[in-house]
């Protein structure tokens, strides 16, 4: 959907993927208790090669997605990886800072730190519109949309267009005579928001559905959305 042209095709909605991370426990006994325990023991028990000791330190999110025979098989297949791994937690740290992810809204995440014995916020809640990554730059058009933002979602119109655009020919466009249809658009982009981006210079594709893509380009900077189907 160029910005001038707008056409609404519906594609069936993506089906979920799963992300995997290894993320060691720090502080199995809660926030109170030194992180940097957990990961002696961690290391220990690289070292000892004692895999299943190593694999209780793990979070119970990491053990519901991984098994403990895959754990062990793949500490075994790498041992190089677990010397070095092991080697390097034994060594002198700075000090180690226990950190939290809240996942919340289309996918968004503030980071929330421990200090002092109790959690604080790690990272500037107002950042509500960011450009950074194509990504970003769906979900925060997609928020400015939800809101009626129309002077905030002109930042996402590429160079080529935005002489073309104005903030009553945007609210013309997202809530005029095709409003129905350009929410259901936008209801089909926020299902589809986490689809994976293939990302070449300044340009990125996300593609959904059967043959559906949104397309990106970054200027000065910052992502736009050039065509959104």
């Amino acid at each position: 959907m160029g910005y001038n042209r707008p056409v609404v095709r519906m594609p069936p909605v993506a089906s979920l993927a799963a992300a995997l991370g290894l993320v060691a426990v720090l502080g199995c006994r809660g926030p109170g208790a030194a992180p940097t325990a957990t990961l002696d023991r961690y290391a220990a028990a690289l070292r000892k090669q004692n895999y299943d000791a190593a694999y209780e330190l793990m979070s119970s999110t990491f053990r519901s997605q991984v098994s403990k025979d895959e754990f062990v098989r793949m500490m075994r297949d790498n041992p190089r990886e677990v010397s070095d791994t092991a080697a390097r937690l034994a060594g002198k740290r700075s000090k180690v800072e226990v950190t939290a992810e809240l996942t919340y809204g289309l996918g968004d995440t503030l980071a929330l730190v421990h200090e002092r014995g109790e959690w604080r916020i790690a990272e500037n809640p107002l950042a509500f519109y960011d450009q950074s990554t194509p990504r970003d730059a769906l979900r925060s058009f997609l928020r400015a949309y939800r809101l009626e933002r129309f002077d905030v979602m002109l930042r996402f119109v590429p160079k080529e267009y935005a002489q073309l655009m104005s903030v009553d020919k945007m609210k013309a466009q997202f809530a005029g005579e095709r409003k129905d249809e350009m929410a259901q658009l936008m209801n089909i982009l926020e299902a589809n928001v986490d689809e994976p981006i293939d990302e070449q210079g300044n340009e990125a594709r996300l593609r959904y559905g059967a043959g559906f893509e949104v397309k990106f380009v970054r200027q000065d900077g910052r992502w736009r959305l050039r065509d959104l189907d």
